[in-house]
């Protein structure tokens, strides 16, 4: 049998669509990956075997350099996190909570303010003065609604060459950004409820869409935004605007919470880092400290 190289671009089942070159193999496991409990996810790179009567087999599943467990996909380069400036409202809460867990995957964040025609130009105004400090960290910010969407000059940087997964609360429009890049993609997009003020999930699977030369994953959910896999020690890495500042804390081990003498704290009292940032943090280090051991 020959051996060649792909990576799953979709899951259906037991089924692996394995993108190789410009062709798509479909393919099955090995038996001895359930016994294992090894399981295949989207963006994979695997070794694949081909006998020319049945599914190819994968073989191998090479090294990761990173993965999520919802959605369950590998080797991610970028998360698009997509917020709407109304329904849902734009919340810098999960803003921060969701750069506080993509941070620990080391990955990079590009944020996109969706349905800005829905909203009035004082709201909006606050929502840009927000993003503008979230800029300042390097984070690149786009705007987009339906009469005035992100031009293809913009968004074919930001993609080629990648794997990139959208994030979001559901309802934020996350499915009609693409749409208005590609058309012809049609994929499914849902109403707000007026009664919840959110959409339902429209996306039901994982799987790798072919965007410029890059991959994006249009996908029905993101990693669990509960902090059960990130340790203090590791959060206050995950916040950009400490990691300077804490270079002049009086101890080396800070965690920015009530020891003396700590750069990071001086800073949000100078107004030099945002007191809602510092607040969130302290938020997610209470949820570490009061959650419950795994076993």
């Amino acid at each position: 049998m020959t051996t060649s190289v792909g990576q799953i671009r979709k899951i259906n089942r037991d089924v692996y669509e394995v993108q190789a070159g410009e062709d798509i193999v479909l393919c099955t496991g090995r038996g001895v990956f359930r016994k294992r409990k090894i399981h295949p996810k989207v963006g994979d790179l695997v070794d694949y075997e081909e006998d020319g009567d049945n599914l190819a087999l994968i073989t191998h599943i090479h090294e990761r350099k990173n993965e999520l467990v919802r959605p369950p996909i590998a080797n991610l380069d970028q998360v698009i996190l997509v917020f709407s400036a109304v329904e849902p409202a734009f919340s810098v809460h999960l803003l921060d909570r969701f750069l506080a867990v993509i941070e620990a995957y080391n990955v990079e964040v590009l944020i996109c303010l969706t349905k800005t025609d829905l909203t009035s130009e004082e709201e909006l105004a606050h929502i840009r003065e927000t993003l503008q400090y979230y800029e300042a960290l390097g984070y690149t910010v786009l705007e987009t609604n339906p009469t005035e969407p992100v031009s293809h000059d913009v968004m074919r940087p930001l993609i080629n060459g990648k794997i990139s997964v959208l994030a979001g609360q559901s309802g934020v429009g996350k499915s009609t950004f693409l749409n208005s890049l590609f058309p012809e993609l049609d994929l499914e997009t849902a109403h707000i409820s007026a009664a919840l003020g959110r959409g339902k999930h429209t996306t039901r699977h994982v799987e790798l869409i072919r965007i410029y030369d890059g991959w994006i994953a249009d996908s029905p959910g993101f990693s669990s935004l509960d902090f059960q896999t990130i340790e203090k020690e590791e959060l206050r890495f995950s916040f950009r605007d400490f990691n300077e500042v804490s270079e002049r804390c009086r101890f080396t081990s800070c965690l920015h919470l009530k020891e003396p003498k700590c750069a990071v704290k001086e800073a949000v009292e100078a107004g030099d880092i945002m007191q809602t940032r510092y607040d969130h943090y302290v938020q997610f280090m209470n949820e570490i400290s009061e959650r419950k051991p795994r076993y």
